[in-house]
């Protein structure tokens, strides 16, 4: 089993399997809620739930848009005509950009580098210091967690591409489209004050960089850590390099028990 695998199966060994989910909490089948740092690598980083991207998907499948045929949604394979995709790309970056939707991290990075092997990023929302609009190509994961799969690729217009993205459904697209209106409103609300209020609990295990945590705990005792975490109803990160994040709208008391059941580790040397 990888890193996920096992956190999964830890957290239902203790807790039960998970019934609910809502904003950054879990709820198990013993009754138990956690407070959720991993949040899908970010996927789920605007919170379980995804309200307005579920309507959508909703009224767009009630229309019977599930065909291989063009909508106003998903990108054309002629580029044609710009899609709703794209415009919401296009205002997250804040740079016209043209769009192609791949269903693997590989092929997006490939494609991305073959446009533009000097100016080539990965997007993540809250990264200090990052204009993304002076990148030429940029490979986006959606902020919907049930979509961890799905890459999109983000081109300046006028740059040569001859990415060939694939299909998606049109509900699919049309949830991803909204999910990103939605990244681009909490972009706006969100900022450093919602964030540094937990630093009295988390700058002992993590260093934070906006909303994104990096564990000081050493590699070696890191597996440890996580499923302390995890007895203290806690959900962190089990993948090393992969950031937690800070659990937006929790109560500081979700981080009671860790406070009085602290982890014990020597930072290393630097």
């Amino acid at each position: 089993m990888n890193e996920v695998d096992e956190l999964a199966a830890e957290l239902t060994a203790r807790y039960g399997v998970v019934k609910r989910a809502r904003g950054c909490f879990l709820y198990t089948a013993k009754g138990v809620r956690l407070t959720d740092l991993y949040q899908e690598g970010g996927r789920a980083i605007l919170g379980w739930g995804g309200a307005g991207a579920f309507s959508v998907l909703k009224n767009v499948l009630s229309r019977g848009l599930t065909g291989s045929f063009d909508t106003d949604f998903t990108p054309r394979a002629d580029g044609s005509a710009k899609s709703q995709l794209a415009r919401a790309v296009s205002a997250l970056i804040g740079d016209e950009r043209v769009v192609s939707v791949h269903t693997g991290r590989q092929s997006a990075l490939r494609s991305a580098l073959s446009a533009a092997p000097q100016a080539t990023a990965v997007y993540r929302p809250w990264a200090q210091g990052a204009d993304w609009a002076r990148c030429d190509a940029l490979v986006i994961e959606p902020p919907l967690a049930w979509t961890p799969h799905l890459f999109l690729l983000a081109v300046k217009a006028g740059v040569p591409c001859e990415a060939e993205g694939a299909r998606i459904a049109a509900p699919l697209c049309a949830a991803v489209t909204r999910s990103l209106y939605d990244l681009v409103a909490a972009i706006k609300v969100r900022q450093e004050k919602d964030w540094f209020i937990y630093d009295t609990v988390l700058v002992r295990y993590w260093t934070r960089r906006g909303p994104y945590l990096f564990p000081k705990v050493p590699r070696a005792q890191y597996a440890a850590f996580v499923r302390h975490c995890l007895q203290h109803t806690l959900v962190v990160s089990p993948c090393y390099e992969q950031p937690s994040i800070v659990p937006f709208g929790a109560d500081f008391g979700v981080f009671r028990l860790l406070q009085r059941n602290p982890f014990p580790f020597e930072p290393e040397s630097v």
